[in-house]
């Protein structure tokens, strides 16, 4: 009996530890942003006279590289409409656009379609799921209709998923149209494309290193005559991760009698960054702050005592029982693991993670749109511009470490009007992450209201299935790996046997 009183008291004492422990980082955090903010207010004040030189001498520069730079024209200044037939569009598109109930516009789509109309280059900046797509897709395939050329217009995505999604909505579009489009991802067999880029489509939807793939090596593929140049999740595409690929396509590309659109829900227009992409007065159409939210979105945050955070992921999934749930986690292995978790307690699960295969990763994809799989457990590979219908809640099971990748993840939620909930699980360690994110928001994000007795009554069964899900991929670790050796122990038993003929 003792010894149970002195594991309660022990527990007891742990839980106030822990809290003493995050209240003593909260506090921390606080203290380092206030003092950053003092620092960069001092900066800011004791820079101001050598900002506004500078600031002159750029516009100086900017007049003397007209021809090379990107002065970003006022948006306001340009017509909007309230219904597509009020558009110069061809007869086919406006049907396509009715059959598909494209009624009313989105404000992105208000904006950015007339000044694209008339042939300007456009920079798009709006919330996920206010319709991006389209409002490139229209304008391009409008002035395909005049021009019927192959290798029209090239559209970049940073995913596979991404890209594939472009496609169908193109295809859509342009079904009354007769539009040929082919999709060019990695993953995907290098010849089947070659043939596909071979029978010459009027649209090509590509991430970029598949498609650099194909200028360099694909014989007879040229993008010497492109009109249209689109770069969605234009933030992404930008940064250091696809930055060398896309300078190599770009001085592949005409520039020349190209149009360029530039279209994200979280972009900075640096204008060394916009040269790169050679836009030449672009319209600016921006119908959100730099960084938002829908205002349909529900957001709060669960703070997690350390090692209980796979029995509250369940507990929500208990509680949400039946509710279509997206699960974003930081790393592969977490995801493959929480896929597994879910599954072992009978939440209907499917995974979704760099370590699969293209046609793995479009399959979990049809399952969880076709309703099959109630539950995806992601990596960031789903956060972005992937619009699946009627998703529920997000939950962040990993707190993600820029508030870039928080926008877009809850992002997948609360879509085209609807209403959508995300909850973020904060452990001790997330403190600082959520407080940037907050601060970024302009709000603090309220907490979610939990039954605490019923997550510590989880808590056993939870710990023994994720040991087992543990095990068993473990398992299978280990079966990979001898098949590799099995393979390797061929090849070389074969280069053996080759060796002693000759």
């Amino acid at each position: 009996m003792s010894g149970k009183v002195d594991k309660k008291k022990a527990a007891v004492a742990k839980h106030t530890e822990l809290t003493s422990l995050a209240a003593k980082i909260k506090a921390k955090a606080l203290e380092n942003q206030q003092k950053l903010k003092e620092q960069e207010a001092a900066a800011e004040s004791s820079n101001s006279d050598s900002n506004s030189d500078s600031e002159s001498n750029s516009r100086e520069r900017k007049k003397k590289l007209n021809s090379k730079e990107a002065d970003v024209e006022d948006e306001t200044e340009h017509e909007t409409f309230e219904s597509f037939s009020e558009l110069d569009l061809v007869p086919e598109l406006l049907q396509a656009c009715k059959n598909l109930n494209y009624t009313k516009p989105t404000p992105i789509q208000s904006r950015s379609i007339p000044p694209a109309l008339k042939g300007n280059d456009i920079i798009g900046l709006a919330q996920t799921g206010s319709g991006k797509t389209a409002a490139f897709a229209i304008p391009i395939l409008n002035s395909l209709w005049h021009d019927q050329q192959p290798y029209y217009a090239c559209i970049l995505a940073p995913t596979r998923e991404l890209a594939q999604q472009i496609k169908e909505t193109f295809d859509s579009l342009g079904s009354l149209m007769g539009v040929r489009s082919t999709c060019i991802v990695g993953g995907m067999n290098m010849m089947d494309q070659a043939r596909d880029l071979m029978r010459k489509p009027h649209i090509i939807i590509a991430t970029p290193g598949r498609l650099m793939d194909h200028l360099e090596n694909t014989k007879g593929f040229s993008l010497r005559k492109l009109k249209y140049l689109v770069m969605d999740e234009a933030d992404r595409l930008l940064d250091m991760e696809f930055g060398p690929v896309l300078d190599r396509i770009l001085k592949i590309l005409p520039t020349q009698g190209r149009t360029t659109y530039l279209f994200s829900a979280t972009m900075t227009s640096k204008i060394d960054k916009l040269q790169r992409a050679s836009l030449t007065n672009p319209v600016k159409c921006a119908v959100s702050n730099k960084y938002q939210t829908v205002d349909t979105l529900v957001q709060t945050l669960i703070v997690v005592p350390g090692g209980l955070k796979d029995t509250y992921l369940v507990y929500l999934l208990n509680e949400f029982i039946g509710k279509t749930t997206i699960i974003f986690t930081r790393t592969k292995a977490n995801a493959e693991r929480i896929s597994g978790l879910c599954n072992l307690l009978e939440f209907n699960a499917t995974a979704l993670h760099g370590d699969l295969n293209q046609n793995q990763r479009t399959g979990a994809l049809d399952l969880f749109k076709a309703g099959r799989k109630s539950i995806l457990v992601a990596t960031d590979v789903a956060a972005r511009g992937l619009d699946i219908p009627s998703v529920d809640i997000v939950i962040n099971y990993d707190i993600p470490v820029d508030s870039k990748s928080y926008i877009h993840r809850v992002g997948r939620t609360a879509r085209a009007g609807r209403s959508g909930k995300s909850i973020s699980l904060v452990s001790q360690y997330d403190l600082e992450l959520i407080l940037r994110i907050e601060e970024v928001l302009g709000k603090k994000l309220p907490k979610e209201s939990v039954d605490k007795e019923m997550i510590l009554h989880f808590r056993d069964s939870v710990d023994k299935a994720n040991g087992e899900v543990i095990m068993e991929m473990n398992r299978r670790n280990k079966e990979k790996q001898l098949r590799g050796k099995g393979r390797r122990g061929r090849m070389m038993s074969r280069e053996n046997m080759d060796r002693g003929e000759r």
